[in-house]
């Protein structure tokens, strides 16, 4: 089912697969340079959520969320059903990111307060909770990169101790100055990196991050 590479740690294996297998404290990033195949794999995220019986909050730009709300759709998915129920949790990201940051800081105990009172929730009829973020690539873009990478380690603070599976992705174009460094330092913060993504077949390409260098990254 999976294909691991000899010669590095890029694994490879279907999209519904790689979904459906995700751990309860996972912490996905995908790098993406085009934004329909972003939205792909936003869409079976979602879409494996919803039809597994979780609850899935998605905080992210208008467009991707009408984007997003037009594919559900497309596949006879009641959107408006969802959302009555808190098994769908659609949010402004900007919207969002203004109810925690202070002084230009992701404040910790406001962004705990928020995703808990979301998680909770989302919790209804036990339900398990997956959640996608574009907070962090809304205050990369404008240049907030120590507070950018706090806010990821708030979210693992949080996936500790909360059963919670999480994607987060950033527009390739975002990395312009010194981009390996940055793009390892993002990286670092996550549990799993999607390196490529395979239209035709639904291969996800992705990358395990080892412990060592996560644990390491927290000390920002």
């Amino acid at each position: 089912m999976y294909k691991t590479y000899p010669d590095s740690n890029l694994q490879q294996c279907k999209t519904k697969v790689f979904w459906g297998e995700l751990a309860p404290c996972d912490h996905i990033v995908q790098i993406y340079e085009n934004d329909d195949v972003f939205l792909d794999l936003l869409e079976g995220f979602i879409g494996d959520g919803i039809n597994e019986g979780d609850s899935v909050i998605v905080i992210a730009t208008d467009v991707h969320l009408q984007a997003i709300q037009d594919r559900l759709m497309a596949h006879a998915v009641r959107v408006d059903i969802l959302i009555s129920e808190s098994q769908y949790i659609p949010l402004n990201a900007e919207e969002t990111l203004s109810k925690f940051m202070v002084n230009g800081w992701p404040d910790e105990t406001l962004f705990l307060e928020l995703i808990t009172e979301l998680t909770a929730k989302s919790r209804v009829k036990n339900r398990q909770v997956r959640a996608f973020g574009e907070m962090v690539a809304l205050l990369w873009a404008k240049g907030h990169c120590g507070a950018t990478v706090q806010l990821e380690h708030l979210w693992n603070k949080f996936c500790k101790t909360e059963s919670l599976r999480l994607f987060c992705a950033y527009p390739k174009a975002g990395f312009t100055q010194e981009a390996t460094t940055s793009l390892q330092t993002i990286c670092e913060t996550h549990s799993k990196v999607i390196t490529d993504f395979n239209r035709s077949t639904t291969d996800i390409f992705y990358q395990e991050v080892e412990n060592e260098r996560r644990v390491k990254t927290t000390h920002f």
